[in-house]
């Protein structure tokens, strides 16, 4: 199959199937003798592994991983074991992270009286305010924050 049926099976798009090869996680596909990349059964089903583990929130690093394991099947899976707890305990985290930031910004919706005058609000006068130090230093220092930290 060519890769607008691999996109199409795996509800995948074309650039993203294209970056997974680059990144070595789908293996190079074969060509045709016009050069098209011919995709195989595998492909699809390693995609949708990928795939998988991206609804995840996975790394790319911790995907490499899992396919490893996934690919030569006599290993221990102890190792697979501790990549998930590691990775619940930063989505454990991230979830303190975005509570606090919840709590942030309902406190900083109080401060809204309504005003018809936005010279008066409330809120953009708190946000006119140094940023108090309670705050913790992630949502201080980036927007939600990505997989381990990332943007």
């Amino acid at each position: 199959m060519q890769i607008g049926e691999l996109a199409t099976r795996t509800g995948c798009p074309v650039e993203t199937i294209r970056y997974y090869e680059r990144e070595g996680l789908l293996p190079e596909p074969a060509r045709s003798s016009a050069n098209y990349r011919l995709y195989a059964e595998p492909h699809a089903e390693r995609l949708r592994f990928i795939r998988h583990c991206r609804t995840l929130d996975m790394t790319l690093d911790e995907i490499r991983t899992l396919l490893d394991y996934h690919d030569h099947p006599c290993q221990p899976c102890n190792a697979v074991n501790g990549l998930i707890d590691d990775h619940l305990a930063h989505v454990e985290a991230r979830i303190e992270q975005l509570q606090a930031l919840r709590e942030a910004l309902a406190t900083l919706r109080s401060r809204c009286n309504g005003e018809t005058d936005s010279s008066r609000c409330g809120i953009l006068q708190e946000l006119a305010q140094p940023v108090p130090q309670e705050l913790p230093e992630s949502l201080d220092a980036s927007h939600v924050p990505g997989p381990h930290g990332g943007r």
